[in-house]
């Protein structure tokens, strides 16, 4: 985890305060551990304080964003349409290795659609899944000031 070192203005309003950003890597499969459902909880926390809040998902976290999960016979809740709900919380990226998806033999087409209204950009409808590359997750992780693995 890495955290910004830069100092916050002594007696800065919350709405002068610099908006962390904050990336949630998602590396496990969606049931079997509790990993998946804690990321959600934490990322809605860090959603609820307005900060810049963003997933990554990769090896088998790539499954928690898959189409038509059933797990009824194993027990648990499903809580996949849960990522819908991330885009009225501010959360509206969610980063999916191509890598990872292609040695699981899945594609873009195999995950959920989600999407997400753009206020700055009249409502418009967008997807809240971006495929990235190695090369581009990396780079990406190195812009966060927070960056959390699960």
């Amino acid at each position: 985890m890495t955290v910004s070192t830069e100092p916050e203005k002594p007696g800065a309003k919350p709405a002068e305060r610099k908006k962390k950003k904050f990336l949630y890597v998602n590396r496990k499969a969606p049931y079997g551990t509790i990993y998946a459902l804690e990321t959600l909880e934490v990322v809605l926390i860090g959603a609820a304080f307005d900060q810049d809040v963003s997933l990554a998902f990769l090896d088998d976290g790539v499954f928690q964003l898959a189409k038509g999960q059933d797990t009824k016979g194993i027990g648990m809740k499903n809580f996949s349409n849960t990522y819908r709900a991330l885009g009225d919380f501010g959360v509206t990226k969610f980063y999916v290795e191509k890598e990872s998806l292609q040695a699981r033999g899945l594609t873009i087409d195999d995950l959920q659609s989600i999407t997400y209204e753009d206020e700055k950009d009249g409502f418009k409808e967008k997807p809240s899944i971006l495929p990235v590359n190695r090369a581009e997750l990396t780079k990406l992780m190195s812009e966060q000031d927070v960056v959390l693995t699960f």
